[in-house]
């Protein structure tokens, strides 16, 4: 029996002890954090599948786990010998997690879950529809919690202050705007959650997430006052001191669950989708509850000039180092042994040697041939593969710089390449080209825009199973809210925004044939004004990420007369700014690398 399979068995005696029908594990922390430390990883823990996003459930004869596009194989080959099923987001004829739930459970039966790490509109959701059907929920069970010996422990990483320097504005000011953005929409009090939205609002940063610089932390900002619920040895005197200087009111993390109970007929500003069903579960009924995205959101998202101009610095530092890599790389294959995670460790070496570089900003994906066909692959030492001087090496990879957050992807070519995998190459390189040189009308959203990234695809019966372009945080998140190109909407369009002056995205389709390869070409941009004529205001977008796009790996028999013209601006700026900061030699083999064709 796989240790998956064993700790399923003993989850089932749990759920038995309590009466429960199923249990319902998702992957959060008690933020709604896209990723998550290791106390929080229960999802992983008992299905053995790791990648960052999934949900399982379990009840007495089935098991079952959905992740999406992104990490089909990847859940496939983890799950073998486990008895857990794979359900495939999204794919035809493959039930919801909420539809097989309908279906699976009967009235009188019961599911449970974890209330701390379900989102109140999810745990609002299955009351509903379940609640019809006569099931009943008990959230306050954290079984997964109860069978897990040596769980690691919450994160208690030290707090520090980002200076405004880096900030470009003070937190004062940020949360002076904040509670004008509350009288907007007449509440009282506003309940803040996100780990990344906190410490934005507060100028401050730790190191609670792996990869992102946050704080386990709960904020309550009412028009007069400001609580922060925090594990207060995390604080060092400064920090105190700081924080005090804000008005701010130090509580204990956990204490938030209690705090919230205090309040009668307030007018509670707050976001379901985001907020744990616990702590709205503990609200009082006579609030009124005014159910928003966060103001915060939108207000990160659009960076300030500082942040633009630290934002542009940070991205130099970090095309010397993947620049640096691309050039060791094609040096050295075949003369010197070369695997994945040796490879990922010499990008991430060559980063740690830039001024102000404070880690990565994700796990380095690091993937040579079919590999790479796994987008969100993660190299392990049992899927460890040597390099070959043949084939595509696929590296997506960021840092953390006190001037910002970098994800950049690129494909190398490592010797002879086949005809239709350069076919593929150039198509991805020309769509993330074209994307980038795109101009429009202030209001229109990444839902208009990604077809211009997937024209070239569609044209050809091809497509991507990811959207092609996030939002990426100021030393923060990497992939960040609101903006983003994905031409799939949720029903109520909240994931859809305008593109304002100074949002950072990212542009990166891609190609992935299962056994065969993967390509990805990524850069980030910075949305900017072009010209105002009678029509509107114009806008478009720069790049910020400067590294060569390998010409090994180009057919320009699929390229158009203006991909190859962008190709060559862009490699012109790529020179420009890359080179001052290289050898002799390596200068000599970037000026080949981006040479005109």
């Amino acid at each position: 029996m796989s240790e998956a399979a064993k700790r399923i068995e003993a989850l089932r005696k749990k759920m038995a002890e309590y009466g429960m029908t199923a249990y319902y594990v998702p992957t959060s922390d008690f933020h709604e954090s896209e990723y998550v430390g290791a106390h929080f990883k229960g999802r992983s823990y008992l299905t053995g599948f790791t990648g960052s996003a999934g949900t399982a459930v379990i009840t007495q004869e089935e098991a079952g786990l959905w992740t999406d596009g992104r990490y089909f194989v990847q859940a496939a080959k983890q799950l073998e010998g486990s008895g857990i099923t794979l359900y495939r987001m999204g794919q035809e004829g493959v039930p919801t997690v909420d539809e097989y739930l309908q279906q699976t459970l009967s009235k009188g039966d019961t599911l449970g879950f974890d209330g701390r790490v379900v989102n109140a509109l999810a745990g609002e959701k299955m009351e509903a529809a379940l609640g019809a059907k006569g099931v009943s929920l008990v959230y306050d069970k954290d079984l997964v919690g109860e069978i897990w010996e040596e769980r690691p422990p919450l994160s208690k990483e030290a707090v520090w202050i980002l200076e405004e320097r880096y900030a470009g504005c003070s937190a004062k000011e940020k949360i002076a705007n904040l509670r004008e953005e509350m009288k907007k929409r007449q509440a009282s009090v506003h309940i803040l959650t996100t780990l990344d939205d906190i410490v934005w609002l507060l100028n401050i940063r730790g190191n609670d997430v792996p990869c992102n610089p946050v704080v386990l932390s709960y904020a309550v900002v009412t028009l007069d006052a400001l609580y922060l619920f925090i594990q207060e040895e995390t604080l060092s005197a400064e920090v105190k001191a700081y924080l005090e200087g804000l008005s701010v009111s130090i509580r204990p993390y956990g204490a938030i669950y209690e705090f919230v109970k205090q309040w009668k007929k307030e007018k509670v500003l707050l976001e379901k989708a985001k907020i744990n069903y616990a702590i709205d579960k503990n609200l009082d009924a006579s609030n009124e509850k005014i159910d928003e995205m966060n103001p915060t959101a939108l207000a990160k998202a659009i960076k300030n000039p500082i942040e633009v101009e630290n934002i542009r610095k940070a991205h130099i530092k970090d095309g010397v180092a993947v620049t640096k890599f691309i050039y060791w790389l094609k040096k050295n294959i075949g003369k010197i042994p070369m695997d994945e995670i040796s490879v990922s460790d010499k990008l991430e070496s060559l980063r740690r040697e830039q001024e102000g570089n404070l880690g990565l900003s994700f796990t380095t994906i690091s993937a040579y041939a079919d590999n790479a066909a796994m987008c969100h692959y993660s190299a392990s030492k049992e899927s460890n593969r040597v390099l070959e001087p043949r084939g595509l090496y696929l590296v997506d990879s960021g840092g953390q710089y006190y001037e910002g957050t970098t994800d950049i992807t690129r494909t190398i070519a490592l010797g002879e390449v086949e005809a239709k995998q350069k076919e593929h190459f150039s198509l991805v390189a020309a769509s993330m080209l074209r994307l980038a040189d795109t101009k429009f009308l202030h209001g229109v959203s990444g839902l208009n825009l990604d077809y211009v990234a997937r024209e070239l695809f569609w044209r050809r019966g091809l497509d991507f199973n990811h959207g092609t372009g996030h939002g990426v945080g100021y030393l923060l998140n990497v992939h960040e809210r609101p903006n983003q190109f994905r031409w799939k909407t949720t029903p109520d369009r909240k994931n859809v925004c305008a593109f304002e002056e100074g949002m950072v995205t990212s542009d990166e389709p891609g190609l992935y044939f299962e056994g065969s390869h993967g390509i990805r070409t990524e850069n980030l941009l910075v949305c900017v004004k072009d010209e105002k004529t009678e029509f509107g205001q114009f806008m478009r977008f720069e790049h910020l990420t400067f590294a060569p796009i390998d010409l090994d790996a180009i057919d320009t028999d699929f390229l158009e007369a203006r991909d190859i013209a962008l190709l060559n601006a862009y490699h012109k700026a790529v020179y420009e700014k890359i080179a001052p900061y290289l050898d002799e030699e390596e200068r000599a083999w970037l000026k080949e690398a981006t040479r005109e064709i």
